[in-house]
């Protein structure tokens, strides 16, 4: 139980259906959709949707998705990958012709197709109850109407605001400048497009005169993107990958993807036994922070589309010859730096309903407003996924025509003794592995409530520094360095994380990061 006499938040109990997520419209507009009849599915693209309007800055419709889904009655989980592909026509010799040795973070050879769109139309179709035209209302409304700036919305969207260009800045700016806290922010345009998604299904986005729009603004940048290339768009149902962690299973969606890494990783750290340790004090943080260099560096050089080398990262042997590598008394120096940039932006949202389907979903347009640049028409965000390729040749991630980059968002799940106990997600950019493993061994070797393992501070080896929020103190940091490691503190928080335990008795516990603007709500 936390201590009442402190500022803090308290976990959400309800019995029939939950939704967690970074907006607390969102998460209202979930549990009026369960409320209505509709299961996990609907609820969790009408909120999906809404944040859209809720966090521009943070997803859109020409983003990607991944989903973890467990239908109602069954302990089994699906995997969906929504993530797009680079256009046909992209070539790495090209780029590096142009002069560049990693891939660029800004300009048009970074926007790979929208995948979240599909991914959402299929689920919809699959396993939703409702249908579009009911998922899509809310969110058409919001988009005409408007949302009032939520806080952190408003810090994010002043220090992104210069990465908006073009039809972006008439978009996204209010006279040149990013919108004040609880000023409103519409986008009519997007209004229609969902409209049009709501009628048409896929077809209304990925063909016609919203696709038009996008391959246009695209061409005239620049692009080598194609209506063909839209039209062609299309996710895949994927078996997940997991390992056990302390008797507690760890589930996660295969490459391209980095939830190999957050396996990787807890195998690393299954070598230690961090019961003793505080959880938040100097041996942990060091011995955490070693083990992500080392998976990480391993996901630097295998995680590809389509996966490479996949069972050796996920085998038990890998894990224990890094693990031996760790050095008690001493930072080991960094792996190579990522050829991608790291300043990732996404939201992740999760839903239960009172039949038990649950899903977990995470969605994002990479960066702080994607590209920064928008379609001329719609104004339709473009995202820079390709960023996440290599411009190494023969590299397993190098970039190339119709190829998935590297992805950073992983949506997770939880499950023990055979049944699915949590879904849950920490958003934050390549953060992401550690956070769910951090996550995962609070609740684990510790003993927190959800809402405590969200909570606690956090810290993360960012570009060759040991990046720590000021939730730790001075003293652990000047220990910490006293090791080896480069301790910087962080400025703005590491990601945001959502999560739902389904308890034992059959109540629903939300959990969600104060980090955030949103919330967990039940009924």
């Amino acid at each position: 139980m936390r201590d009442f006499s402190f500022p803090g938040r308290s976990t959400v109990i309800t019995s029939n259906g939950m939704c967690a997520t970074s907006h607390p419209l969102a998460a209202k507009i979930a549990v009026q959709l369960l409320e209505q009849g509709g299961n996990a599915v609907d609820a969790a693209i009408a909120a999906a949707m809404v944040l859209n309007v809720a966090e521009p800055q943070m997803t859109g419709l020409g983003g990607d998705c991944f989903v973890l889904l467990k239908p109602a009655g069954s302990e089994e989980i699906i995997g969906l990958n929504g993530s797009g592909r680079a256009p046909a026509a992209l070539e790495a010799a090209r780029i590096r012709a142009d002069g560049h040795t990693v891939m660029p973070v800004d300009g048009v050879d970074s926007i790979t197709l929208p995948g979240a769109v599909d991914a959402m139309v299929r689920l919809s179709t699959d396993h939703g109850r409702l249908g579009l035209k009911t998922s899509l209302a809310p969110a058409i409304h919001y988009a005409e109407q408007g949302i009032p700036v939520a806080a952190r919305t408003a810090f994010d969207w002043e220090i992104a605001k210069d990465r908006l260009q073009g039809p972006a800045r008439e978009r996204y700016l209010f006279d040149g400048r990013p919108p004040a806290e609880g000023q409103v922010f519409r986008a009519p345009q997007q209004a229609e497009v969902l409209r049009r998604i709501a009628l048409e299904g896929r077809a209304g986005f990925y063909e016609g005169e919203v696709a038009e729009d996008m391959v246009d603004t695209l061409k005239a940048l620049g692009g080598c993107h194609t209506l063909d290339d839209f039209a062609n768009v299309t996710c895949d149902y994927v078996d997940p990958v997991s390992t056990d962690y302390r008797g507690t299973e760890l589930v996660e969606l295969p490459p391209n993807g980095q939830g190999a890494t957050a396996l990787l990783l807890a195998n690393i750290l299954s070598e230690f036994d961090l019961s003793p340790l505080d959880p938040f004090g100097v041996e942990r943080a060091h011995i955490e922070a070693e083990a992500t260099k080392l998976a990480y560096d391993a996901r630097n050089r295998f995680v590809a589309d389509p996966a490479a080398r996949l069972d050796h990262m996920l085998s038990k042997d890998t894990a224990k010859r890094l693990a031996a590598l760790i050095d008690m008394e001493r930072a080991m120096d960094s792996p190579a730096a990522l050829s991608e940039s790291v300043h990732k932006e996404t939201v992740y949202l999760t839903v239960v309903d009172r039949d038990r389907m649950a899903v977990s979903l995470i969605y994002s347009i990479f960066h702080s407003f994607g590209s920064g640049m928008a379609s001329e028409k719609f104004g339709i965000l473009f995202q820079n996924r390709g960023a996440g390729f290599t411009l190494e040749q023969g590299h397993p991630n190098e970039a190339a025509g119709g190829k998935r980059p590297m992805h950073t968002i992983i949506p997770g799940m939880l499950k023990r003794n055979g049944k699915v106990i949590m879904p849950f997600g920490v958003m934050g950019g390549q953060y992401q592995s550690t956070g769910h493993v951090r996550f995962l061994g609070n609740m684990v070797d510790f003993g927190m409530t959800p809402q405590q393992a969200i909570d606690g501070p956090r810290c993360f080896v960012d570009g060759g520094e040991l990046s720590m929020e000021s939730g730790y103190s001075e003293e652990i940091r000047a220990g910490l360095a006293a090791l080896g490691h480069k301790v910087s503190l962080r400025k703005v928080p590491w990601g945001g994380a959502q999560a739902i335990l389904l308890a034992e008795n059959g109540t629903l516990h939300g959990a969600s990061d104060p980090r955030k603007d949103g919330c967990a709500i039940g009924y």
